[in-house]
This record gives C-alpha cells, structure tokens and sequence, in this order.
C-alpha cells in the first residue's frame, strides 16, 4: 500500500506557511519544502524562507541544503525529497510537502523520471545567442506545459529547459512517471483582488530586507549575474543595486512582476484536476482528516 503524502500548494504569498503550520501541528506531520530558491543558503527574505520562530517547533526539510554559487537541480531535489519523505512517514508522521514551485511538485506527485541530459556545450552557445524572448517562443512551442511555470525571464532555466527537450525528444507531460505515494494536494484559492493586496503588503514589508540580503550575498561573492538568475525579488534588487532603475521604479516594476509570476503558477495549478482547492484552515483541515482516516 503506498503511504501518504499531503501537499500544501497555491500562489506567492497565499498563506502557505501558515496553513501547512497549523495543519501538521493537528495532524502530527512535518513539513518538506517545494521551493526552488529555499533550497539555497542565504536566500532568506527574498525567498521568503520561514524563520525558526514562525516554525513554532514543526520540523522542516529542504531549506537551505545547497550553496547559491552552484546550480541546484529538480533531478536533486527529488531525490532528497523523496528520501525525506520516505523518513518521515517510516517515523509515523504525516509528510507535508509545501510550495509554489509547481515543477518540484510535480516530481514528487507523479515520480517523473527525470531523464540525465548531460550540458550540450555547442547546443548552449547556439542559444545563448538568443535574447529571452527568442528562447522563450522556442520553448513555447517544443513544450507548452513547462513554458507555463518556467521564469521566463531566466536565460541559463530557458537554455537548460531547451536542451532537456532537444535531447529527449520528449515534453514535460510525456515523460514516463512513477508515483509512489497516495497523494492528497490542497490548493489555496484567493481571489486577484486579495492576492495583489497580499503581494503589496508583502513586499512593502520586506523589501528594505531584500535589498540588505542582496548587497551581503554579493560582498560574500555571489556575483551580479548569478543574483539575477534566482528570479524576481534577487533579479530586480541586484539590477537596482547596479544603478539600473530608481528604487521608486525598482519597486513598482518588481510588485507587477511577482503578480505576473503569481498567475503563471495559478495557470500551472489549475491544469492539475486533482488539486482539491480552499479557502480556509477549516475546509483544508476536514479535507486532511477524511483523507487520513
């Protein structure tokens, strides 16, 4: 019989943390982290990583395990997600897998086999010389599903998606998958009003943090360029700091950008029919017990 697993998923700033919180303090669970900038040591704030007060003694997994100055693949992440998993539930406690990073999920749910492509250097070369725009219609069209969730603003994410497919003359949806465990996935609903006011108070809160984040990762000697490539709030702030736009503009264009991301990640989830959507703790918490029991 395959054992249990329950994960938390929705949106940026949806309320994740403190649901899965309080749903693995009721149901004896700890909490396994699906979230692709988390994994790394150091992004804090502008990842939004839990600290340990807010984790009011529920243990946690798959935060800060990789070192930023190298790439963290989802093929690693699966692998360790799975063991933890497996861990968790051979203690008798109930694995709660938390996230927005729809392709990490995506791995675990399902089991894809995650083919090993080896980097094609020449391949690569040929599309760096593409701009972001070029890369992403390109991989529009080889694969629609992964263009969805991918952070299309990310050259190094768009190559490596790009040559994934070339190689295995497969998408995303098409690979061979093994799933191993029995799965219950609560999405959190929000409407675009609320959600846009939480990504404004969100960021109105941290963003003075972020930007302190950021100058620290690039004295300890993350460069300019590797900050960028973690997406959004570390993209926009390191742009800032290298006297692109004013903080003012910085600001704006960064808060329009996470909504845009937002709503990649609804359009990710809501392709996945098994997802059981909510809108409170109460209807997440009578879903968990029925499915337990």
């Amino acid at each position: 019989m395959r054992k249990k697993l329950i994960v938390i998923l929705g949106p940026t700033a949806s309320g994740k943390t403190d649901l899965s919180i309080k749903l693995a303090k009721k149901f004896n669970g700890e909490i396994v982290s699906a979230d692709s900038r988390q994994v790394y040591k150091g992004l804090d704030i502008g990842s939004g990583k839990i600290t340990k007060s807010q984790m009011q003694s529920v243990p946690h997994h798959l935060l800060d395990v990789a070192s930023p100055k190298r790439k963290f693949t989802v093929a690693q992440y699966q692998k360790l997600a799975t063991k933890i998993i497996k861990n968790i539930q051979k203690r008798n406690k109930i694995p709660f897998l938390v996230g927005g990073t729809g392709f990490y999920i995506q791995s675990i749910v399902d089991g894809i086999v995650i083919p090993e492509v080896k980097p094609d250097w020449k391949l690569r070369k040929i599309l760096g010389k593409k701009n972001i725009t070029e890369l992403y219609k390109m991989l529009k069209k080889l694969d629609p599903k992964r263009a969805e969730s991918i952070d299309k603003q990310n050259p190094r994410r768009l190559i490596r998606a790009i040559e994934i497919i070339l190689k295995t003359k497969k998408p995303i949806q098409k690979l061979k998958t093994n799933s191993q465990f029995d799965v219950l996935q609560i999405g959190i609903k929000k409407s675009p009003e609320k959600l846009k006011k939480l990504i404004h108070e969100r960021l109105l809160k941290r963003i003075k943090g972020i930007v302190t984040e950021v100058k620290k990762l690039n004295r300890n000697g993350l460069s300019w360029k590797r900050l960028e490539e973690f997406g959004l709030e570390y993209r926009f702030v390191a742009q800032y700091l290298q006297e692109k736009p004013t903080y003012q503009k910085m600001a704006d264009i960064l808060e329009k950008e996470i909504w845009h991301f937002a709503k990649r990640q609804m359009t990710w989830f809501k392709r996945d029919g098994r997802i059981k959507w909510v809108n409170n703790y109460k209807e997440a918490g009578k879903l968990t017990k029925d499915f337990l029991n």
